[in-house]
């Protein structure tokens, strides 16, 4: 899952800020591809827990298999 997210990662860019709006480019630059620091940005920004960021994570990767 790792690799499909740090491979098309200029891709969905555009795409996470969609779904998730409160993401800045600064989010994305921290976030360079690597999906832990992806639920871990989300895990700040929304107020969730590590195992709710991690499933919408999860998720969202599964939607570019």
């Amino acid at each position: 899952m790792k690799d499909i997210i740090r491979g098309k990662w200029h891709q969905i860019k555009g795409v996470l800020k969609t779904n998730w709006g409160k993401l800045t480019d600064d989010d994305l630059t921290r976030i360079e591809g690597n999906s832990e620091r992806l639920a871990g940005v989300l895990q700040e920004k929304y107020g969730w827990s590590k195992r709710e960021a991690r499933k919408h994570v999860d998720e969202f990767i599964g939607s570019y298999k």
